[in-house]
Formats: C-alpha cells, structure tokens, sequence
C-alpha cells in the first residue's frame, strides 16, 4: 500500500494521538555552548525519550493508527537499533506481535534493547538489500504490517512532533538543525517547522563519510552510491523517494563534517550539558562548532539531539 506523504495536519494528529504514549522531551540550554557556537543554542533532548531516542514517537505513531484488523496481525520492521527498539516497545504497548530485521554487527545496546522490548529478532547481512529481503519474507508469511524506519508517512509525522515541541518551549526560533538518514527525522523536522513557521531555516547535519543526502540535494536526484563507514551508525541509511521530495519542498539544506568533529561534539555535549548522546545525535551539534556558516551565527537556533544509545564500554575517545 503507498500512504500520501504526510501534510501539517497529520503532525498534528500525531501530537494529539502519542500525548501520554512518549515524553515531551526537555529542552536544554548552556551560556558556554552558546559561546563556543557563536549563536543561542537551544537543545530537543530525544536522547531523554522513550527508548533513548525520537523513533518513539514515529513507530508509536504507526502502530496507534493501525485498524484493528491488521494491528492484530502484527508489525514488522529492519533496523540498525532505534527504529526496532521502538517498534518493539510500541507493538508491546498494543499487545501485538513485533519481527524486527537487524543487521549483523548492531551495536549491543541497541539489540538488547529490541530483545527487551519482546520482539522477535531476526539477523541478516549488513546491507539494506538483505534487510528489505528478510522483512519483505516476514510480512509475506506474518501478514503483518511493514513500518518502514522513515519511508512511512506515519513515522514522519510522528518524528514531526519533537520539533512542534520545541518550537512551542523556544518561540521565534530562526534555524532548526536535525541529523538526516534517511530523511524521517529531518523532513518531519522542516514539514512541522514550516507548519508553524514558514520562515524557519532547516538543515540536515549528516557525515561527510555517508554523505548521500548533501550530494543527493546539490545534483536535485536520489544518490544512493557511498560506503556509509561512519561512527554514527544510525546514519548510513540513503533517502526514500519520499523523504527526497520533501526535503526539496522544504528546501532543506545539508552541511556535512567529518569523523573527528563529530566525535569532539559528542564528547562536549557530555562534559557541557552533562548528558550522554550517540555519535549520530552529535553530528547536529558538530555542524554548529564548525562555524563555518554565518547564517546561523548571532541567531536562535533549535537542535535535535536524535538519541542516546552509547556502548558505554566502546565510547569514542
């Protein structure tokens, strides 16, 4: 079934169908952060939400606007960690049953947390033609529904909702700054920025080492060559078709940084604001303290920081 790309109304459908179902997550703010960036620097900390990152509120949202009919006969998904954890936590939530595709290599944190959450797991290659495989062969046999990671209109929206919070805890906000895989986050992100303010900047922060969305907006086609070798694992997914058109109808920017910098973000956001967040939720933070972009510099900025599931035992430095 292909479901229409998801518009204003439906972020706020979501706020009002995932209200007491995840946290409203709080915003943080550091005089010293602000120094260092350069601008007044205002943080969404999904690290802080139900299963320590935003895809809470996506996968929440799609399995709570499931029919009853087809709720029944389950959910399924592939994920590198989050989106699965989250899946699993909502099926549970509902009572159905979750199938969740995980590549081989999966940080521990985050496959344990998909155990827990009572998933059924299921390991495959690490390459995404693997994972479609497998899940597609689940959904044959299961019947249950696909909730794709971020090629779903009702994970948008739900994603959508962290930013409707912080435009509403930080008004006049003049740049939002999210992380962009995929596209869930970062489209959701521009669709309820826009939503509520048709003049805020939106950009994507992604890894120089998987690139693909950056290069994929400067040719204004899909590009989904790259090796994806990056520390933030929960960012070497391509866009979708989707996330695509509307990241270009949002006109939304990416500004890339490397591995070093990204790690140095990580490792400042925990002796800063004193809160453990993911290689992949730093990378937001590591566009900021390159300053390179006087767009933001002087201004009101809103960053999404994506998650925190960190094998505390490898940390990056």
């Amino acid at each position: 079934m292909d479901l229409a790309d998801p518009t204003f109304d439906d972020v706020l459908a979501a706020q009002v169908r995932l209200r007491g179902r995840v946290h409203c997550t709080p915003v943080f703010h550091s005089e010293t952060f602000d120094r260092l960036c350069g601008a007044e620097v205002h943080f969404k900390c999904e690290n802080l939400q139900r299963v320590g990152a935003f895809k809470a509120r996506g996968a929440m949202n799609a399995v709570q606007s499931l029919p009853e009919a087809d709720a029944a006969l389950g959910v399924v998904t592939h994920s590198s960690g989050n989106h699965g954890a989250a899946l699993a936590l909502a099926a549970r939530e509902r009572g159905i049953p979750a199938d969740v595709v995980v590549p081989k290599g999966t940080a521990r944190v985050k496959v344990d947390a998909i155990w827990r959450y009572g998933a059924r797991l299921h390991e495959c290659e690490p390459t995404l033609a693997a994972r479609e495989l497998l899940a597609h062969e689940i959904v044959t046999r299961t019947g249950g529904t696909l909730v794709h990671p971020f090629d779903d209109p009702r994970v948008i929206a739900g994603q959508a909702t962290a930013t409707l919070e912080l435009m509403a805890a930080v008004p006049e906000l003049g740049v939002l700054i999210a992380p962009v895989s995929g596209g869930g986050l970062l489209s959701g992100s521009a669709l309820a920025g826009h939503g509520v303010n048709r003049d805020l900047r939106v950009v994507g922060a992604e890894p120089l080492q998987a690139d693909d969305a950056a290069r994929s907006l400067a040719a204004g086609r899909l590009i989904h060559d790259g090796n994806g070798s990056t520390i933030a694992d929960g960012l070497r997914a391509t866009l979708s078709p989707r996330t695509f058109r509307l990241l270009v109808a949002h006109q939304v920017e990416v500004v890339t940084v490397s591995e070093a910098e990204i790690v140095e973000a990580m490792r400042l956001i925990w002796d800063i604001l004193k809160v453990v967040v993911e290689p992949s939720g730093a990378v937001a933070v590591a566009v900021l303290l390159q300053k390179k972009d006087v767009r933001w510099l002087g201004k009101r900025v809103g960053v999404v920081l994506s998650g925190g599931n960190v094998d505390l035992s490898a940390l990056p430095w």
